[in-house]
């Protein structure tokens, strides 16, 4: 089972972004994902995003709200390796400078425009919540490469 984080940064109805072209064996390569990553040993969802925001951007996040609780079902053939669960985060308060992140480029974006990117499936299914209403518990199963079937339940309207 793996932990993660992302944080999906707004300013002036843009969103920073982060396209995969840098790593190698990067199973996002080619894609448009919001930062974040691994929940470290010991660590809270919170804590781990403040570090990865910090790590792949630069910017420090002042105010953060939960919006999304994800989960990638493992059964054997999920690109991700195994069970996922996620904490997605809407972060509006930051300060910072943006840096040169070492897995790929940084860009805003019109919030607009973010869903004609080159995405994972799931991620065109989950990112809109992120900007709406209230928390969500997110269910994305994939074979293979493939999102093969989703649930979205509303957890409450904060």
């Amino acid at each position: 089972m793996q932990l993660g984080v992302l944080g999906y940064i707004i300013k002036d109805n843009k969103v920073l972004l982060l396209y995969r072209n840098k790593k190698q064996n990067d199973m996002h390569e080619g894609k448009w994902v919001a930062p974040g990553g691994h929940i470290e040993h010991n660590e809270t969802p919170y804590e781990a995003l403040l570090r990865e925001i910090k790590e792949e951007t630069g910017l420090n996040v002042l105010k953060a709200s939960l919006k999304i609780m994800l989960t990638f079902p493992e059964d054997g053939t999920t690109p991700f390796g195994e069970l996922w669960y996620g904490f997605v985060y809407l972060i509006e308060e930051f300060n910072g400078e943006l840096i040169k992140c070492n897995e790929g480029e940084l860009s805003w974006i019109e919030l607009d425009n973010i869903y004609n990117l080159p995405m994972w499936e799931g991620d065109k299914i989950f990112t809109p919540y992120v900007f709406k209403k209230g928390i969500y518990d997110i269910k994305l199963v994939y074979s293979n490469l493939e999102l093969i079937d989703h649930s979205i339940n509303k957890v409450n309207n904060y």
